[in-house]
């Protein structure tokens, strides 16, 4: 599968990230992203595509020892390198796609996310129906880190959009809560 463009597209009505992915054959793949899913995978992907960017570094070799304030620093390089080669100005195709995985976008369950030796990461999106009431439906990706790096910016913007950054970190018991009143009064979440 060879990726033509990628949309990725928060839709606070149904409080899901809407992605999308067309490529040069004509086909579109859609997914829904739920905020369960994105309080683990958008930590991992971070994490994995940092990774990936200093193994694929001529210097690689070197960066074992390395401080991790050093590898933080080249990775963020490397990561705006890539931000301003990408085009986030052509609007997403829309047209006339064939649907592999059917007309409704997938639920994505879980993704499978493994880093190659080659360069590319090969993600599996899985949607996994409760029950076993419908077959269930997956893909599998490969993409470079360019692209990588350009799919983590839209994810990160639609984070942003969707406000759901907030479930990612969560308080430190070392961090004080707001004084709220003068403790008589019994507080109760609903």
């Amino acid at each position: 599968m060879q990726i033509h463009q990628m949309s990725v597209t928060y839709l606070p009505e149904q409080d899901r990230i809407l992605m999308r992915i067309n490529t040069t054959e004509g086909e579109e793949m859609r997914m829904w992203l739920t905020r369960r899913l994105m309080v683990g995978l958008w930590p991992l992907l971070s994490k994995l595509l940092t990774e990936h960017l200093l193994k694929l570094e001529s210097a690689g070799a070197s960066l074992a020892g390395a401080n991790p304030e050093l590898k933080k620093m080249l990775a963020e390089f490397r990561k705006e390198e890539f931000l301003q080669h990408a085009d986030f100005d052509t609007p997403y195709q829309e047209g006339q796609a064939q649907h592999p995985l059917g007309e409704e976008p997938l639920l994505v369950t879980d993704v499978d996310a493994t880093p190659l030796a080659n360069g590319p990461l090969r993600l599996n999106f899985n949607e996994r129906p409760p029950n076993g009431s419908t077959k269930p439906r997956s893909f599998q990706m490969e993409m470079q880190p360019k692209l990588m790096q350009g799919l983590m910016h839209l994810l990160d913007q639609a984070l942003l959009q969707s406000q759901w950054r907030e479930a990612f970190h969560p308080v430190s018991a070392a961090e004080p809560l707001p004084d709220e009143g003068d403790g008589s009064r019994p507080r109760y979440l609903n």
